[in-house]
Order: C-alpha cells, then structure tokens, then sequence
C-alpha cells in the first residue's frame, strides 16, 4: 500500500509542472534571439548605407604621410558638405594623372587664389606670404631632398597661385611623396577630391579622429 502511495505521490509530482509553461519559456527564448537578430541586421544595414551614401573607406597605400599616417591604415573618409580647407587630409583621385592616377591621401596646403611658396633650403612654407607652421612635417633623414620640378626659381625656390576650383597637396613625409610638386599631379580640381579623411579605424590601436592631425 505505502509502494503505491509513493508512486502515486511520484506522478503527481511530475505532473505539477504544466506543460503550457514550457512551451512559453520556449517563446520567449525564440522572441529574444529574434529581436537580437533584427537589431544586428537593422545595425548592418545603417552600416550598409552610410558607407554608400554618407562614407567610404580608403586603404593608406605607402608612406608618403609618414609620421601622421602609416601603410595600410584603414580610414574612414566623407565628402558630405565639405569644402577643402588648408591641414585637412583628403583623400584625391585623379585619373588623367599618370603616374598618379590612383586614389592618394595628402593634405591640402592651399587652396583656389591662393599663393604657395616653399624655399627648399630652409623648408620654409608659406601661403599668401604668412609662414605655415607644420608640426606634422617629416623628413625623413634616408632619403634624398625632394623638390619639385617646375617652378623653380635660380635660389632653389618654388612659386605657384593655384587656379580657382582646385588645391594644393603635399604629403607629410616631404622627401618620400609624388604630391602637387610634380608637374604630374600639379594643383588638383577640387571635383576629384573623394572627401576628408576623418577617422583611422584599423588597426584597432591606431583608432582615432584626424580632425587635430
């Protein structure tokens, strides 16, 4: 008699816990994996249009802006209502200049009416005849002097007004950058600047802003 009492006492037990109880921990497990795949496809896609419409990404490709920037930095790069300004980097693609036709990142030194001059014994830059201080210039000590192949004067110095709707660039790294020294390149139409770099992104321990670069 106690043997079936304790298993009588045993079904009973087991059936305490309801089965509809079940099933809704099941759904809620379903609804929570499911409102955080929505978020991350959500997340994907803002990701998605705003590298279409707003932002791109550009690869540093040399060391021509050494020590400001290094090989194969990833960043993050917008033309959304900009207008180039003197210290930005920007990121330009001229493809009628050969050698020069791929996509290069520099810094805007002047811009359109404005009058660059660089005296290469001193380095001494200046815009409209007012010294430009550049903290961010490298030269790097193994490489030869780079100057520029036209417009120079008998002193060793280089005189050019860049034309209206175009600008100036220059690499930091002066001696180991093809930038508008080179007849080649020259001053750039401001239609073939693809946008101001505003961010590095990778690598990680090189993530940060470029606004005060």
């Amino acid at each position: 008699m106690q043997e079936n009492e304790l298993k009588n006492t045993g079904t009973a037990a087991e059936e305490v816990i309801p089965q509809p109880y079940v099933m809704q921990g099941g759904k809620k497990l379903a609804a929570e994996i499911f409102e955080i795949l929505e978020m991350l496809a959500s997340v994907t896609i803002c990701v998605m249009l705003c590298f279409a419409f707003v932002a791109r990404l550009n690869i540093v490709d040399g060391h021509s802006m050494d020590q400001t920037l290094a090989d194969k930095q990833y960043l993050v790069v917008s033309d959304v209502l900009y207008t180039p300004e003197a210290g930005d980097i920007v990121v330009v693609h001229d493809i009628t200049a050969s050698p020069y036709d791929a996509p290069i990142v520099k810094r805007v030194i002047a811009t359109g009416g404005q009058t660059v001059e660089i005296d290469f014994k001193t380095w001494t830059l200046t815009v409209d005849g007012t010294v430009v201080e550049e903290p961010y210039r490298y030269l790097n000590p193994e490489l030869g002097l780079l100057t520029a192949n036209y417009n120079m004067d008998a002193e060793g110095c280089f005189r050019v007004t860049v034309p209206e709707g175009e600008i100036f660039v220059m690499g930091d790294n002066r001696n180991g950058s093809g930038d508008s020294r080179q007849y080649a390149l020259g001053t750039i139409d401001e239609r073939c600047v693809v946008g101001r770099a505003y961010f590095r992104i990778f690598p990680m321990d090189t993530f940060g802003t470029l606004w005060d670069k």
